[in-house]
């Protein structure tokens, strides 16, 4: 389902993917896109240190070019461009984007990285991985990070964790004939390892258990 093809409502649907805090520095950020051929689909909501975002699953603008995005201001704006480019129909433009902030420490970057995890393009999950080292690592900041979101954002991770098992049955169970040695199984691990650190318990599972596995 497609949102209309209005420029303001594309323009609202843009700004309500990040915190209204940074919604000048979307706008600015939308002023350097090209117009979408397409409208945004429809987004998925989640919470983000208490505030809910709504995040198109896919948006269909061209890249801008170099000499348009040079007006930018600043990291911040540059990162919010690359989010909304991990949104794109193409894989290779999402990937491209992720690769730009998949280490980001701000707390409205994650579930942009949080749904490329549960999408089908294998080269996007290794190199999510690849992008949080850290995450494996108790009390790293990373973890926390990730601990957090998943804690205010169960039924986001659960359908992630569905999503997951589905891609791998469908596409990647002849490469990956155990789920546990499927990357997006090793993210999942990794992200279910977080919360559990953040909320000091047991997280309900939505996958199979990996095997020789816990919790």
């Amino acid at each position: 389902m497609q949102l209309p093809r209005d420029p303001s409502n594309v323009s609202h649907a843009l700004v309500a993917a990040f915190p209204t805090r940074l919604a000048r520095d979307v706008q600015s950020v939308l002023a350097v896109m090209p117009e979408a051929r397409l409208a945004p689909m429809m987004p998925f909501e989640v919470e983000v240190q208490g505030e809910t975002v709504a995040i198109p699953s896919r948006i269909y603008n061209e890249e801008p070019g170099a000499d348009l995005e040079r007006p930018l201001a600043g990291g911040t704006q540059q990162v919010i461009l690359h989010c909304l480019y991990s949104r794109h129909s193409d894989g290779r433009v999402r990937q491209r984007h992720l690769e730009q902030i998949v280490a980001s420490g701000e707390p409205w970057v994650v579930p942009f990285v949080v749904q490329l995890a549960g999408e089908y393009v294998l080269e996007i999950l290794e190199a999510i991985g690849r992008g949080l080292p850290e995450l494996a690592v108790p009390g790293s900041a990373q973890r926390r990070l990730y601990g957090e979101f998943i804690a205010r954002n169960p039924a986001f991770f659960a359908r992630t964790e569905r999503r997951v098992v589905s891609y791998w049955s469908g596409y990647y169970r002849w490469k990956y004939g155990a789920f546990g040695t499927y990357p997006g199984c090793v993210l999942l691990e990794t992200f279910r390892a977080a919360v559990v650190e953040q909320v000091g318990a047991q997280w309900p599972r939505h996958t199979p258990r990996p095997a020789g596995g816990r919790g």
